[in-house]
């Protein structure tokens, strides 16, 4: 199966040094060749062993990783979910050429901006950060940035909305893709998008859980993707949702430590590829931890895709995702999250005159 593009998401903020390059060939890659995947590292202890603040096991991001390569991912965005999560994303980046990261603040994390005593200042850190990490080639995004009502505990709905469209110049000045957030807000999200819609390159709607009218709006952006992970099929509801979801639009994802696909979900009766894990009480580095997703875990969401929208041919669904993350389909657009070197990579790997590991 040739490499595909894949938005899988997992988060970490935590420090990674000395990560372990080495690919381990396993049944799974002969089954499936190799996936081009892109994880996102959330800001969770689970992968530093700390559930619920209890220290369960060493860090294990190395082994985490290695999993992941073995599985056939290729490349990892961090993402940063404030300012000093967002240099931290840099920072992890630059331990291993297949990392990469973004820059921005979370919905739940907007109050920072004022927090901070000068909102301004606090921009300015972020395109300086954003500018930094560009330079470096590990900046490929604007993000996570958006709106989530379901938590508005955190961040009240009027401060979200004015840093979510702040993030729009980060994305103007830096000439960015975004990596956004869109939880229970469908109505003031696209509201904000269509105001912003010509001051970003493109972009994707992350971890989407939203009824059929929501999808249809994000699509009525031509330069959105919508990213689809194990909470966006975890229901009947969930699946015919996602079926309306045009591939050439798709970017699947994990939004690893969290959102994976459970055995009450809709989609699991699709899933083929499957790891031993055990509780994290009990912990091995040999297999997954019980209800702790992983990046490796992103093939199950590229299998319940396949299976439920009838795709026999799963090499070319690899395919179409692999070009929706390097670039865009539309000539609106010609990249997504990855410069021009990569997109040219992209294409002789999609010929089949790529060698790969």
């Amino acid at each position: 199966m040739k490499k595909q593009g894949l938005l899988c998401c997992t988060c970490a903020i935590l420090s990674v040094s000395g990560l372990n390059n080495g690919v381990v060939e396993d049944d799974r890659q002969v089954k499936f060749g190799n996936l081009f995947q892109l994880v996102e590292f959330k800001a969770d202890g689970m992968f530093k062993g700390v559930y619920h603040g209890k220290n369960c096991h060493l860090p294990d991001i190395a082994t985490v990783l290695n999993r992941a390569w073995s599985a056939g991912v290729d490349r990892i965005i961090v993402t940063g979910g404030s300012l000093e999560e967002s240099r931290e994303a840099l920072a992890i980046a630059e331990t291993d050429a297949r990392l990469f990261c973004t820059v921005g603040v979370h919905p739940t994390r907007c109050s920072e901006f004022e927090e901070s005593g000068d909102p301004e200042k606090h921009y300015q850190d972020l395109f300086s950060l954003a500018n930094e990490g560009m330079q470096k080639g590990k900046v490929v995004a604007i993000g996570e940035c958006g709106l989530d009502y379901d938590r508005l505990q955190f961040c009240p709905a009027d401060i979200q909305k004015k840093y979510f469209e702040k993030q729009f110049e980060l994305a103007y000045a830096t000439k960015l893709p975004m990596f956004l957030h869109m939880r229970a807000a469908a109505a003031d999200f696209c509201e904000i998008v269509e105001r912003n819609k010509n001051r970003f390159t493109g972009g994707v709607a992350h971890s989407f859980t939203g009824s059929a009218l929501d999808r249809d709006k994000l699509l009525s952006f031509d330069n959105m993707y919508i990213g689809v992970n194990g909470c966006s099929l975890k229901t009947a509801e969930h699946l015919d949702v996602m079926k309306g979801i045009p591939v050439e639009r798709m970017m699947i994802e994990t939004d690893s430590p969290y959102c994976e696909i459970k055995n009450t979900h809709a989609g699991m009766k699709f899933v083929e590829s499957t790891w031993p894990s055990k509780k994290k009480e009990k912990y091995d580095q040999e297999c997954i931890v019980k209800g702790r997703n992983e990046p490796c875990l992103v093939r199950q969401v590229l299998e319940v895709v396949a299976g439920y929208k009838g795709l026999g041919d799963i090499n070319q669904l690899s395919s179409t995702l692999y070009h929706n993350t390097c670039r865009h389909v539309l000539s609106t657009l010609s990249e997504v999250f990855f410069p021009q070197d990569l997109d040219s990579a992209a294409d002789a790997l999609l010929s089949g005159h790529h060698n790969t590991n």
